[in-house]
């Protein structure tokens, strides 16, 4: 290991790790599936200043797009929806989700559908409701994935976006095993990657995580594959490119008293915790 993942590390040493649903899974703690349930009002709160929780789902078809182990998707198909739709490109999770709905007595209202929110499997026309949470910074093709939405959606229909950007204390999503707030803006992509391999190399679920986030490009050098890089001004930029009406627009700070800096144009990007938006298909 080089000298600066040997700095990396020894700094991030001196920062206590976040509560991460991998570790509390590997302790035995809590599933993943029952970790998105518990924390699926969570996933709501930003939005209920403009809209009802009965708004959102009562007796409609959603679509949760990077569900997970769909747990957050279970706890909206407990909330009065006809049909939840959870859409996931990581295999694994299906069993997970499954196994969750039958626990929760869920499975006539929910299906796990493996694949790319790119892509989606259905016609024109059939959510009333669409949730990304935590996955715009996620998916290889923004637009496409808006836009993709905005096909499957009814006339009216709403897409609920939020997600931390890129320049968020974790924005790196490297919190499992790194809770130095900003690590990614301190050092490479090349460094965190090293570090990164060597604190999840004893873990049971090491190689699993690796594989999750990191890949190699045309040219064989790796990358963390998982995430895109989201930042504000990108987003928004993306937004103008759609045919949505926007209903409702936030950017919440990191802190109430941090309000003030959190709307300068040149500090945003790094004390906005959330990116919350109301978008209404024409």
């Amino acid at each position: 290991m080089g000298m600066k993942a040997v700095i990396c590390k020894a700094l991030n040493s001196i920062f206590p790790l976040p509560v991460h649903p991998f570790n509390l899974q590997n302790e035995g703690v809590q599933s993943y599936a029952q970790w998105q349930y518990d924390r699926g009002e969570d996933t709501l709160k930003f939005y209920l200043d403009k809209v009802t929780q009965e708004d959102m789902f009562q007796d409609k078809v959603i679509l949760d797009i990077g569900c997970g182990a769909a747990g957050k998707t279970l706890y909206y198909a407990a909330l009065g929806a006809r049909k939840v739709y959870g859409i996931e490109v990581v295999e694994h999770y299906e069993k997970e989700a499954n196994a969750l709905a039958r626990e929760k007595g869920l499975e006539d209202k929910f299906q796990f559908i493996l694949g790319d929110a790119a892509n989606v499997p259905f016609g024109d026309n059939f959510f009333d409701t669409i949730i990304m949470n935590d996955a715009m910074e996620h998916v290889d093709e923004p637009l496409k994935v808006l836009n993709e939405c905005y096909r499957v959606l009814k006339p009216g229909g709403r897409l609920y976006v939020n997600f931390p950007p890129y320049y968020h204390p974790y924005g790196a999503h490297l919190s499992d095993v790194m809770g130095f707030p900003w690590i990614h803006l301190f050092f490479s992509d090349e460094t965190l990657i090293k570090v990164y391999k060597d604190l999840v190399e004893d873990l049971p679920d090491g190689q699993s995580r690796i594989d999750f986030r990191i890949s190699r490009d045309e040219k064989g050098r790796e990358y963390f594959s998982y995430i895109n890089r989201m930042t504000i001004k990108r987003f928004n930029k993306i937004l103008n490119e759609t045919d949505y009406q926007i209903i409702y627009y936030q950017e919440v700070p990191l802190r109430k008293f941090l309000t003030p800096l959190a709307r300068a144009p040149f500090l945003k990007e790094g004390l906005v915790k959330m990116v919350v938006s109301i978008l209404e298909k024409r």
